[in-house]
């Protein structure tokens, strides 16, 4: 169907669903050459069309010409989530394609994307780089091209929950290795890692990051640092056992260096409460680092210091009054100077801020909510349909309904 393969190509996954609703066939070839479309929406990389396809019905294991599948050429591929939605298509996969997923994904993680896309291709002049950021989950990987042939450096994060999904414990250290080829906090083979080990939630591995903070090398103790807040966050199903072990942590940041390390270990300590935890949290009130600055105030719980933080609020960091903001606006103690910070904070050259600080005024019942609302300004982009935005008038409706009881 001629009118498949052209919405396919160009990556029109809502004309893809129409059509497909009307009965295209899923495996519609794209030329002469017998591949099906789905091929077409691998080589692209384009995962809302390759997943509109799959839900039709569209054959991952479907035998190609050239002896392949759609599931292997995505696996050389290299995309994380695109090889995600391939290989849990059909669940169970058969036990054949199940291991010849792993194996191939793992030649491909243990050779590193470019000496495998060099071998396949037999090409050694120099490799075009990409970077590729997903702007919905937040990660990022490089896309290599050399020869005609693309792939991107997620097969280690693929091999690493593809051996999770079916119960294979992959050793903490080789987990750890994987992660430290790929020394950014943002892409994904570190993410998948961190959120793999986090899953885990045993003692075992909590030990196990914890004695890695005692590493030299800063990126050890950054992994370590994420490790350790992954499993202090929990699941998903809301299972968090070390959600009250921060206090741990307290020796590694008193003594931590690095700014990152550090605001990440802090990160960590704000989901638990001790003494302890708000006096390393106040002794970094002057940290130089604003993302060290931006997390003081999670890290304080007793009344006596909250003026401390208070002066937080008129840090030159925007993110730093943003964050303070955030969290006077959570705050539900009595303490009056809270709201006036917040009414200060209406008056912040950041927008963001000011919708906060309106927000906290409001849901504390300040009248003075009424008199700043203006002071938010016209509303466009991600702020447009921000709930706070109501809060305003639900104070209104509020005070309405107590005048009228």
């Amino acid at each position: 169907m001629r009118e498949l393969v052209a919405a396919v190509r160009r990556g029109d996954v809502d004309e893809v669903t129409a059509l497909l609703e009307s009965g295209a066939d899923p495996d519609t070839p794209e030329g002469t050459d017998g591949l099906p479309v789905l091929c077409m929406a691998v080589a692209a990389y384009d995962l809302p069309v390759a997943a509109a396809l799959l839900q039709a019905g569209a054959d991952p294991l479907r035998p190609l010409p050239d002896g392949s599948t759609p599931l292997t050429r995505a696996v050389d591929g290299g995309s994380h989530l695109l090889i995600h939605a391939l290989a849990t298509g059909r669940i169970p996969l058969p036990a054949p394609a199940r291991a010849e997923l792993l194996a191939r994904v793992r030649r491909w993680a243990e050779a590193g994307a470019e000496a495998e896309l060099r071998r396949v291709t037999g090409h050694t002049g120099p490799v075009e780089r990409v970077r590729v950021e997903d702007d919905e989950i937040g990660w990022w990987s490089e896309q290599l091209t050399l020869g005609g042939r693309t792939v991107r450096d997620e097969h280690r994060a693929v091999l690493t929950s593809t051996e999770a999904r079916y119960g294979i414990r992959t050793p903490f250290g080789e987990l750890v290795a994987r992660a430290l080829a790929h020394p950014d906090r943002g892409h994904v083979v570190w993410c998948d890692v961190v959120s793999t080990l986090g899953r885990r939630a045993d003692e075992e591995t909590w030990q196990g990051s914890r004695d890695l903070l005692n590493h030299p090398d800063r990126l050890h103790r950054l992994l370590a640092a994420d490790l350790l807040l992954s499993l202090i966050l929990g699941d998903a199903t809301g299972d968090a056992p070390f959600w009250e072990r921060g206090r741990e942590l307290v020796p590694w940041a008193e003594q931590e260096q690095d700014p990152e390390v550090l605001a990440v270990l802090l990160h960590a300590m704000t989901h638990d409460s001790a003494p302890e935890i708000e006096a390393v949290g106040l002794s970094h009130l002057t940290h130089p680092d604003p993302r060290v600055r931006a997390l003081v105030p999670e890290t304080v719980h007793r009344p006596e210091s909250l003026t401390t933080v208070l002066t937080l609020a008129h840090d030159e960091d925007p993110g730093v009054r943003g964050a303070v903001c955030h969290w006077l606006a959570h705050h539900r103690g009595p303490e009056p100077e809270v709201g006036d910070a917040l009414v200060a904070l209406t008056h912040d050259e950041r927008q963001s801020i000011r919708l906060c600080a309106v927000s906290g005024l409001a849901v504390r019942d300040d009248p003075r909510c009424v008199e700043a609302e203006h002071r938010i300004g016209p509303v466009a982009g991600e702020l447009r349909g921000d709930e706070r935005l109501l809060d305003v008038w639900r104070y209104q409706r509020r005070m309405e309904a107590a005048a009228d009881a």
